[in-house]
């Protein structure tokens, strides 16, 4: 059932109770590898979550999933799913057909190493340039030990195809538009140090650089909201690894915040607030926080200089939720024994950020314009411009670490 969380119980620390969900683009379905009710593999489940009560269908195949498997659902309702076998990875449709489950073989992938990538915000951009439905385009990566490849295995004309070659060993993978155009990619290069690139599938798979800080410094890329250009990230450059922020297109700095280094504590960002526009300092980001009291939700925003610190629901999958525009976060939980899962949605509302413009955000639009970022160089780096049909930012490339004290406390 869907529950408004009040005082829910914080989440036990340790294993974790429930496998990884994977929420579709529009927040209607989720899907996740379950055990299975005789405790022997497990089997692809997937969940309602737009009815007045979010409810859990199993979709148990002839046998149980080999550990190489892995489910993303589809705004249609349907789950598609990519087994590893016979030295090659297989992709089909799932849905549920009464007591039984429907399969649509889809065509495989002979690679070592395939994963399927997080789903787009609209996710409609298919193969050479083609427009898909809402949300239908599936994308997955393939790294190699010299060259990796992104392939559109749903979606597309031909689908499963190769839409990217990207030289170097990559990982990660970050959607920066809301079409499924802009893909962002953790690569590390032949002395092991990783930088994040930008693959612009609609060209392509035309590869740019998006962060680099320092020369030796690995810089990954977490998480992007689309709307506002935030984004989040993990860097060595300030001398140890550190969550930071910045702004895809702006010419400020990153900027390492003490409020995302709390002691003792390990913080993994999971969603972002979508919807706002122009004001990413506003923009509320749900962590999860690990510690030695267990695991539970932490809440923060750029305009604000500390972490607000949430209970967890009983039986949350932990590290997954996501945000409406108007500031509700959703966290999906699941209760009951193996076999017959009981799921449900915890709904927090956060108190707002603060009213009134952010003085940063006056002097930043004051020096960038009203508009949109334009192409040109980021501050300490060349010129970079991600290009795509309406969205054209500037990334943070070679963007220095903050230099004043002030930017460093925010």
């Amino acid at each position: 059932m869907t529950i408004s969380v009040v005082e829910a119980a914080r989440s036990e620390g340790g294993r974790e109770a429930y496998p990884g969900l994977t929420i579709a683009a529009d927040g209607s379905y989720a899907a996740r590898l379950a055990p299975a009710g005789d405790g022997r593999g497990r089997i692809p489940e997937r969940w309602t979550l737009d009815g007045p009560e979010p409810y859990a269908v199993p979709l148990p195949g002839p046998r149980p999933e080999g550990p190489g498997a892995e489910v993303l659902p589809l705004p249609d309702g349907r789950v598609l799913i990519c087994r590893e076998a016979d030295g090659g990875y297989h992709l089909a449709l799932l849905y549920p057909t009464g007591p039984g489950t429907g399969e649509l073989p889809l065509g495989s992938v002979g690679c070592e190493r395939l994963r399927l990538l997080p789903p787009a915000p609209d996710g409609s951009h298919g193969s050479h340039g083609s427009q898909g439905s809402y949300g239908s385009a599936v994308h997955a990566l393939a790294p190699g030990e010299h060259g990796s490849t992104v392939w559109l295995v749903h979606g597309g004309d031909r689908s499963p195809e190769p839409v990217a070659e990207v030289p170097g060993r990559c990982s990660g993978g970050v959607w920066l538009d809301r079409e499924g155009r802009l893909l962002a990619l953790d690569r590390t290069d032949a002395a092991g140090r990783t930088k994040t690139v930008a693959v612009d599938l609609g060209r392509g798979g035309e590869v740019f650089p998006l962060l680099e800080l320092t020369d030796d410094s690995d810089d990954r890329l977490l998480l992007a909201d689309p709307d506002s250009g935030l984004l989040l990230l993990r860097s060595d450059a300030p001398g140890e690894v550190r969550l930071g922020w910045g702004v895809l297109g702006s010419h400020r700095p990153v900027r390492f915040p003490d409020a995302l280094r709390p002691p003792g504590v390990a913080l993994t960002p999971f969603a972002v607030q979508p919807g706002q526009a122009l004001t990413p300092e506003g923009c509320a980001v749900a962590l999860r926080a690990d510690g030695p009291n267990g695991t539970w939700v932490a809440v923060w925003r750029p305009s604000q200089r500390r972490l607000r610190h949430l209970p967890a629901p009983v039986g949350w999958v932990r590290g997954t939720g996501l945000w409406t525009a108007d500031g509700e976060l959703r966290l999906p939980y699941a209760v009951g024994r193996t076999g017959r899962t009981q799921c449900g949605l915890a709904r927090i509302t956060p108190p707002p950020p603060e009213s009134g413009p952010l003085p940063r955000q006056r002097a930043e639009r004051s020096a960038e314009g009203d508009g949109p970022a334009e192409d040109g160089p980021a501050e300490g780096g060349g010129p970079l411009a991600v290009r795509a049909a309406a969205f054209t930012p500037v990334p943070l490339q070679q963007a220095p670490l903050a230099r004043t004290e002030a930017e460093r406390r925010s």
